[in-house]
């Protein structure tokens, strides 16, 4: 696999719905000054809210793409509806358009540069809950009913659904994986423990990622700063996820 860093033009997908809309300028603004300096960028903004997207003036070479997508009465609906989003517009619009997707949850910042050397076929990053964890504390879909089960003595990693992604044909043959093992599920009345990132975790364990991207791609500074870390590159917002997430706390604000 050979990476022409002059070429590349990168896809990053956000998924933002409701309150989630008050994080975007901040990531948007870290993002610019950290993320994939001086190559062509479009940040793909998934939401039911497109008004709400704040006007941001980004660098040359890059562009915002607003999407607007339908939204769900359960957060876990639209957390699993991700992988459905990400397949279709792989195959419909983001081939003909990037090189790379990286597909990342909002509610973030940037730290430090975060550039090329991420990109593969196909990346995952290890949660920042389970680096260096054993096996056995990995929270996989343990029910053999859901089509995101992984046996005991299978998985060496248990990867993060905020930060996965790689060259688009790859991407879009992860997420028809997943999307259609989600869809069985819910014919069967089954929904996996954490979700989309449940079938993640699921596909990573048969289908291996190119490369593996530590935990200062991704981190929680409630994990506080332990001394393997050197760097924090990507950080989550501190936020109230109970507040966010309560369908009637939203109808009532917006």
């Amino acid at each position: 696999f050979r990476l022409c860093s002059q070429s590349i033009t990168n896809g990053k997908i956000l998924f933002i719905y409701f309150r989630y809309v008050v994080f975007l300028q901040k990531f948007l603004e870290t993002a610019e000054t950290y993320f994939m300096v001086g190559h062509r960028v479009k940040y793909y903004i998934f939401t039911d809210r497109p008004e709400a997207v704040p006007n941001i003036t980004v660098k040359a070479g890059r562009e915002i793409v607003t999407l607007r997508v339908q939204n769900y009465s359960r957060w876990q609906e639209i957390s699993m509806r991700r992988m459905e989003m990400i397949s279709h517009y792989s195959q419909q619009r983001f081939i003909h358009e990037v090189d790379f997707l990286v597909c990342v949850d909002v509610d973030m910042r940037f730290s430090d540069h975060v550039g090329v050397e991420i990109l593969s076929e196909v990346f995952g990053t290890i949660h920042p809950g389970f680096y260096g964890a054993e096996r056995n504390r990995f929270t996989y879909e343990r029910r053999p009913i859901s089509e995101a089960y992984i046996p005991p003595d299978e998985g060496d990693f248990y990867y993060a659904g905020g930060f996965f992604g790689g060259m688009v044909a790859e991407v879009y043959k992860l997420t028809k994986k997943c999307h259609k093992a989600i869809m069985a599920d819910k014919n069967k009345s089954v929904e996996a423990v954490w979700q989309e990132e449940s079938h993640l975790n699921k596909y990573f364990v048969y289908h291996k990622p190119t490369k593996l991207l530590s935990s200062e791609y991704l981190w929680d500074n409630n994990y506080g700063s332990p001394q393997f870390l050197k760097k924090k590159r990507f950080l989550s917002v501190p936020k109230n996820h109970a507040a966010i997430r309560n369908k009637r706390s939203l109808q009532l604000k917006c």
